[in-house]
């Protein structure tokens, strides 16, 4: 592969943007080597600005669910920018969306559009303690919410790719409200709960971990986690920025049979533009402004050209769930391909996947949270990506991301990144 047109765009970023890029693991810091430049993307492919073409697995990490540029959510939202790009006042498309969401995903009576999933989550946080009267909350290693203050503690992503352990700015008394403890570790949630008491307003989690690579829930865990906040009055609360309309059309509510008090969700509902969204029963939602006291606002929240194209992505969902199937296939078939090819070149390897999630781990064992995701052989898969970046295969450039896989993909295109991985 020829990387010369992004080497000198990198060069060139680096003298405008803090580390030449806009979020921090697009700079390749972890893998090594310069980031790629993308000019366009299509279906299951990226093109860089050097041409090359790659087989996606971040999928712009997620929402690109039935591929780059669908063609009806481009056309929706061609149509929709010649009526001007935002109005700052309420338009009947921000409705449409929400109804479609409550008919669509469980337990929700109320939705407030904002965004970005980070956004989501802080502002689920803040509801959470304007409706108990508490400020304490539970969040787990490895976990990634976003990068409001409260969440930077123990958290996955990016700042487990930096190794950034405390990160300056955030202050102590912020860290104090943040509790942590190790992810699918119910007796250390139990401990937490019993240590505070009647302090703790929420419990936030990604139902499936996708920021220390895909951490599946163990068996039963999330029904303990709703069965503690039941018995102890505290908010649960779904961070389904990744696994919103992705595991199931309910997201991982569905797939798990359980309800959360509060879901935030991301990009998806944006079909890749610059949204997200928190809600839940209108007994807790009331409490936000202009129905009550807890305030939230944003200029460009509920914009119309993200409206119309979350509203096509989703009502394409809603109206075809054999996706779901096809999406579970793709996924097991590639799972099924990497485990065998690595595991026949030597390599000690644990795949987990759910769904169209999915990671490779250089592990002999069983990755379950944060500690052993980090135990994993990180240097292998450094070399691993770039063996697979050089093989036309573009994965997400950190050992503690999930893959995302979209519908677009072919078998032949799975064929290809299996091949590319026995090469190895």
């Amino acid at each position: 592969m020829i990387y010369q047109s992004s080497k000198s765009l990198f060069e060139r970023a680096q003298r405008s943007i803090p580390g030449g890029v806009n979020s921090p693991v697009r700079a390749f810091k972890s893998v090594g080597g310069t980031p790629l430049f993308i000019t366009r993307a299509k279906g299951a492919y990226l093109y860089d600005a050097d041409g090359n073409e790659y087989i996606d697995f971040i999928n712009s990490w997620g929402p690109m669910i039935l591929g780059h540029a669908y063609e009806p959510v481009i056309k929706a939202i061609q149509e929709r920018a010649a009526l001007s790009t935002s109005f700052g006042a309420p338009t009947e498309l921000e409705i449409e969306i929400a109804e479609l969401i409550k008919s669509i995903a469980p337990g929700i009576d109320l939705i407030r559009m904002v965004s970005s999933g980070t956004e989501a989550c802080m502002s689920a946080i803040r509801l959470a303690r304007g409706y108990t009267g508490k400020n304490k909350f539970i969040k787990f290693e490895g976990c990634y919410h976003g990068h409001a203050d409260c969440f930077l503690v123990k958290a996955g992503s990016g700042v487990a790719t930096f190794n950034i352990q405390a990160v300056p700015g955030v202050t102590a008394g912020v860290s104090a409200d943040t509790l942590t403890c190790a992810y699918n570790d119910i007796e250390a949630v139990e401990q937490l709960v019993k240590e505070h008491t009647n302090e703790i307003a929420a419990i936030i989690i990604e139902p499936v971990a996708g920021n220390m690579g895909c951490i599946l829930p163990g068996s039963n865990y999330l029904e303990a986690l709703r069965k503690i906040c039941d018995r102890e009055h505290i908010l649960l609360i779904f961070d389904e920025v990744m696994t919103g309309f992705r595991l199931a059309p309910g997201g991982a509510q569905e797939k798990f049979n359980i309800k959360a008090d509060i879901v935030t969700y991301g990009k998806i509902i944006g079909a890749g533009m610059p949204v997200g969204a928190f809600a839940a029963r209108r007994e807790i939602m009331q409490h936000i402004a202009p129905l009550g006291s807890v305030y939230q606002a944003g200029t460009l929240s509920g914009n119309p050209l993200a409206m119309v194209a979350g509203f096509t992505l989703l009502k394409t969902l809603k109206d075809t769930p054999g996706i779901y199937g096809e999406l579970e296939a793709k996924g097991a078939y590639l799972e099924k391909g990497l485990r065998e090819v690595l595991e026949k070149k030597g390599f000690p390897v644990w795949v987990n996947r759910m769904g169209s999630m999915i990671s490779v781990h250089f592990s002999s064992h069983e990755v379950k949270d944060f500690a052993s995701a980090s135990a994993a052989d990180i240097a292998t898969f450094n070399k691993f990506f770039h063996h697979m970046l050089d093989s036309g295969v573009y994965l997400p450039p950190s050992a503690f991301e999930s893959w995302f896989i979209s519908n677009a993909i072919s078998y032949q295109d799975l064929d290809r990144t299996i091949s590319a991985a026995s090469r190895f």
